[in-house]
């Protein structure tokens, strides 16, 4: 273990000199709001789609995933198109037109976006959409600093207060020198590293046991459960779990951290680049994560905690230099999407809030310090109750996600192709998704029946459409 840390330490140097030097390099560049918020809209197809993937991603793929495959068995498959499913959604019918819509309207946030499209000059749409961003972002983060101790507590055994605080302040560092510029080009190199690490592991594990059709074999000797595609569950339950899985990819319409990349993005050659690049990125990566998880059965039976197999895997199957590489990707996937909602929790404060409703005679410089101070502020704020909590990561992030997925998901899809939906709709269908997911969560319905994104999304919709025909005096 001595050994292996050393490795470590050497090699996650390293890979920290390079990412507060692309901060450094970036922080030149940022002169304005525009810049730090969207890198003046400048992102190229490789870095728009592996960034805004990688951020979208972070330790539920690597340690959640992984871990509800080594939980579930083979009907964690489901996961994989639900995932698809929203990279399809965004890619093919979100990203170029909204590119194109923030471009002309020169939206900076995704508050922003919503409150031009509407005309709302009472700021109340942006206020709404500003509390629940920060309050889903707050939450998100948290979740990921708590990833950052787990994995540094089953690697070094290093306590979760020095962890925690060491991965945050690397991250705020290199997010505050460059803004979203920074963040997208250490996302892209996180990136890399994360869907390196996953298929090397993940075919590492099933090679121990024996290769592709003796893997099957043996887990089905050991464990026949494993690979059965209802996991073992009743029929009522498994259709209830898979909706949910498939359900998922809902929420990616509705990201902020992930639709700014495409208001960043340099054109629609971009976009139509990046498409491909995503897809192909998504499908390595959770069918690697899946594969893990499925022979992580076998190899490690018993985990009490299974989302702590992805770095155990990595110390006992591999090489020591390689090990390092590897768990160094683990730390890459969180703070990849660290950064990325951390700049848009910041952005929903000194952007939307301070400045576009308390205050707009802000020169480009103030706005620039206000934004820098917000993100180490809610940084801090996200490391303490990191600090104080200890909660299984993707549980807890898929109640963030849906927050998200279905508050503004379905809004930003309707201001895309439906030109009759009303401020009024705005308002009912942001409320009513959050609501849904927060009422759904707490009465325990996402345990007992389905995913909570599945019905707020839905109702969403319904609130959207029905309340904008109602407001609509056009109709």
């Amino acid at each position: 273990m001595t050994e292996l840390s050393g490795t470590i330490t050497i090699i996650f140097f390293i890979y920290l000199l390079i990412m507060l030097g692309v901060g450094w390099v970036s922080s030149r560049k940022t002169q304005s709001s525009l810049d730090f918020f969207l890198a003046d809209r400048s992102l190229k197809a490789w870095v728009t789609a592996i960034s805004s993937t990688a951020s979208s991603e972070s330790a539920w793929a690597v340690l959640g995933t992984v871990g509800l495959a080594y939980k579930e068995g083979l009907s964690a498959i489901w996961f994989l198109p639900g995932c698809l499913m929203g990279y399809m959604i965004n890619w093919f019918f979100i990203a170029e037109k909204l590119r194109k819509r923030s471009a002309e309207t020169q939206a900076v946030t995704l508050p922003d976006y919503i409150e031009i499209y509407f005309d709302d000059k009472s700021h109340l749409l942006r206020l709404i959409s500003a509390v629940i961003i920060f309050f889903c972002m707050i939450a998100y983060v948290s979740a990921q600093f708590t990833a950052i101790g787990k994995t540094f507590d089953a690697v070094f055994g290093v306590p979760r207060f020095l962890s925690i605080t060491i991965g945050g302040f690397i991250v705020l560092g290199y997010t505050i020198m460059g803004g979203v510029r920074a963040v997208a080009w250490t996302d892209f190199i996180q990136g890399l590293i994360m869907i390196f690490s996953l298929i090397v592991l993940s075919l590492v594990a099933m090679q121990n046991l024996g290769g592709a059709s003796e893997m099957l074999i043996e887990i089905k000797n050991n464990s026949p459960k494993t690979l059965e595609w209802m996991g073992g569950k009743s029929t009522s339950a498994f259709i209830g779990s898979m909706l949910g899985l498939l359900g998922i990819g809902l929420g990616y319409p509705g990201q902020p951290h992930v639709v700014t990349r495409y208001m960043a993005a340099k054109n629609t050659k971009a976009i139509q680049n990046g498409t491909w690049i995503a897809l192909g990125w998504g499908l390595l990566m959770y069918s690697s994560s899946i594969l893990l998880g499925i022979c992580g059965q076998v190899l490690f039976p018993g985990l009490e905690d299974p989302e702590y197999l992805f770095p155990k895997a990595a110390e006992q199957l591999l090489p020591i230099f390689l090990t390092a590489i590897v768990l160094t990707g683990v730390l890459s996937a969180i703070m990849s999407t660290v950064s990325a909602q951390i700049l848009v929790a910041a952005s929903t404060v000194a952007h939307d809030i301070f400045y576009k409703i308390l205050n707009q005679s802000l020169t480009n410089e103030k706005i620039l310090f206000v934004s820098r101070l917000t993100v180490f502020l809610l940084g801090l704020g996200a490391m303490l109750i990191a600090l104080g909590e200890n909660r299984v990561i993707f549980w807890f992030v898929l109640f963030a996600w849906s927050g998200l997925g279905a508050s503004f998901g379905p809004l930003i899809l309707f201001t895309l192709y439906w030109e009759k939906v009303t401020r009024q709709g705005a308002i009912a269908g942001m409320l009513t998704g959050f609501g849904i997911t927060l009422v759904w969560k707490i009465s325990g319905l996402s345990d007992s029946i389905i995913y909570e994104l599945v019905p707020a999304f839905l109702f969403s919709c319904v609130a959207i459409y029905l309340v904008s025909k109602a407001t609509n005096k056009t109709i």
